[in-house]
């Protein structure tokens, strides 16, 4: 609820950079729910600052108090997922097609990026996030963590090697992408599992989150043959009702598995040379409530 004695500006200037924070909050947090606080409480934070502050940038002093609130939420998050029963995945957002028109923000939004990411500490996170993505210099970034700039120079660079040693590539021929896509869909539906194992890599990764609240493979699964059984056998459990419906998931084209009317899971491909190197799938009932809308991402 808006505070009634913010003035017309401040809101006006809030809902011009809202989309902005939001992206900003998921993309250290992976989680839509806590994103969301952050703008909330970053908000409240804005209409509420001493009428002695001056404010010459209010998108950097906004980007500034939603890294920091995020930051705090993060190491608390980060407890949280040390217990977390089986593999962890992001929270996965339903996004708008425009996202796909920038390369940058889709793959920073993307799934496998996010857990890459993940690997990161905190101000690591934070540091890349807003050098690479977001496209922030050193010195604002040292104001918004407490940092010199030479320590971000120094964090950006290690950062930067770390997660280009590990970031997945992306198919850069969208057809050819699409094409892989539907026939993986056909196979799975088909329980063709010659036909899957010939669409992935050979060391092709599964990853099922389903929080111990849902069956899910407590490990990362590896091989062709081993992911394709598990696939199948997943969609077997499903049938008949199973359905895939094709959606932008953070940016990438995946899918909404639906069974009649209830949603059971978000399921994204990472496909490299025609072939399928990595399969997300977010099974835990409470990450998909990200799926219900397209969510509008910015930089």
């Amino acid at each position: 609820m808006a505070d009634p004695t913010a003035t017309a500006s401040d809101d006006e200037l809030f809902d011009e950079h809202r989309s902005l924070l939001f992206t900003v909050a998921y993309e250290l947090l992976a989680s839509v729910a806590d994103a969301e606080d952050v703008v909330q409480e970053t908000y409240l934070r804005w209409t509420g600052r001493p009428a002695d502050v001056e404010v010459s940038s209010p998108k950097a002093y906004l980007a500034q108090i939603a890294t920091r609130l995020s930051l705090n939420r993060l190491r608390t998050l980060a407890r949280r997922r040390e217990d977390y029963v089986g593999p962890w995945l992001p929270e996965p957002l339903l996004t708008a097609p425009d996202v796909a028109d920038d390369i940058v923000l889709a793959e920073s939004v993307s799934l496998a990026l996010l857990v890459v990411l993940e690997s990161l500490g905190p101000k690591e996170r934070a540091v890349f996030l807003l050098r690479e993505v977001f496209g922030y210099d050193h010195a604002e970034i040292a104001d918004s963590l407490d940092m010199t700039p030479a320590a971000v120079r120094q964090t950006a660079h290690r950062a930067r090697q770390h997660v280009e040693a590990r970031r997945p590539r992306f198919e850069p021929d969208d057809e050819l992408a699409e094409q892989v896509r539907e026939r993986f869909t056909a196979a799975v539906i088909g329980g063709d599992i010659q036909g899957l194992m010939d669409l992935m890599a050979p060391d092709v990764v599964v990853l099922s989150d389903g929080g111990g609240k849902v069956r899910a493979a407590r490990r990362p699964v590896q091989g062709a043959d081993a992911a394709a059984r598990l696939l199948v056998g997943i969609t077997q459990k499903a049938a008949p009702g199973l359905q895939l419906e094709p959606a932008l998931i953070n940016g990438v084209p995946g899918w909404r598995a639906w069974a009649g009317e209830q949603l059971m899971a978000a399921v994204q491909l990472v496909v490299v040379d025609q072939v399928v190197e990595q399969v997300l799938i977010m099974l835990n009932p409470e990450k998909l409530g990200g799926l219900g809308k397209p969510w509008s991402v910015t930089r």
